[in-house]
């Protein structure tokens, strides 16, 4: 079935950008956007976060020369990325057919949104479905230096209770995709909009399709919130996080967040839900078995052993 609301009608993308002082590469990444290819009409809702550098200069002058579709600037609620992010998630008036995420300072190919499309024009109008790639690694220059890992597993919710595969910045969603979306959101807040997205799309019984191939380059600087995945260095960085007991903080948000949604959720993922939470908290024998029994998994050999590492030692 057709995605598209409308027949033979173009379909109206909404780009939702989050701001906070990125004069330096904002120009080029809006430049990005507006020479994306096969598609007529963007709507590009900008939540600038409080910026006091030359942001805002920029964003008003793109506001009066846009003309592919709405232009949209909005106050941010200055309490960090991913609430900012969720102030527009949440936004009744931010409404289309096909909708993506964009950071500041990305590098957009001019064929990302179309890639996308191709795929979600494919699925069930009434479907949850979310298409999300790898990411070529760039540095302040867009001087490409390296690649996010390529996932070879299926993207499942039993793999997203544990890790998040994708950026935002890569995810595109059609209309039922962010619908649900707004609902979950309305009910709590996460940990970050990408792993939020990838929890409750598959966990709702949505569909997500993860590429191989990238569409954009992102960005690594001194100013990133978050870093690049590209190098064993910072797998064992991120390794070191889920032995330490970040993975614990974060798991704990998730969980939540999870809760005040269970109604959102397949039986399926309720149970498996529930085996998470006995793996986290049972006696050591039952919390390893419960984690083999429930089919968890990360995407690599090593992340996988991490997660079992994490389970004996209650750091899950």
């Amino acid at each position: 079935m057709n995605s598209r609301t409308n027949g033979s009608a173009a379909p109206r993308f909404v780009v939702v950008m989050g701001v906070m002082n990125g004069e330096r590469f904002l120009e080029e990444q809006i430049r990005t956007i507006d020479r994306q290819q096969n598609i007529d009409r963007i709507d590009l809702w900008i939540s600038d976060d409080g910026s006091t550098d030359g942001s805002r200069k920029i964003i008003d002058t793109w506001a009066r020369s846009w003309s592919k579709g709405a232009f949209r600037i909005l106050a941010g609620p200055r309490k960090g990325f991913a609430e900012n992010y969720r102030s527009m998630m949440i936004n009744p008036d931010i409404d289309g057919d096909f909708f993506a995420f964009s950071d500041q300072d990305d590098i957009w190919d001019g064929n990302k949104l179309d890639h996308a499309l191709k795929w979600l024009e494919t699925q069930p109008t009434e479907l949850p479905a979310l298409y999300c790639t790898r990411t070529r690694s760039v540095d302040s220059d867009g001087n490409y230096f390296g690649m996010s890992p390529d996932f070879r597993k299926p993207p499942h919710f039993r793999n997203a209770l544990v890790q998040s595969i994708a950026g935002a910045n890569t995810m595109v969603m059609n209309r039922a995709a962010w619908h649900l979306m707004h609902e979950a959101s309305m009910r709590t807040t996460f940990v970050s909009h990408d792993w939020w997205c990838y929890l409750i799309v598959t966990g709702a019984g949505g569909t997500v399709r993860y590429s191989s191939t990238p569409d954009i380059g992102y960005r690594q600087h001194g100013a990133n919130l978050v870093g690049a995945n590209n190098s064993w260095q910072a797998r064992m960085a991120r390794l070191g996080r889920l032995m330490e007991g970040t993975f614990v903080e974060w798991n704990e948000l998730n969980l939540r967040g999870l809760a005040a949604c269970d109604d959102l959720l397949t039986t399926e993922a309720r149970q498996v839900v529930a085996e998470f939470r006995c793996a986290r908290s049972a006696t050591l024998p039952v919390r390893l078995l419960t984690l083999l029994r429930s089919g968890l998994y990360r995407q690599t050999h090593i992340g996988q052993a991490g997660l079992y590492a994490a389970c004996l030692l209650r750091r899950i």
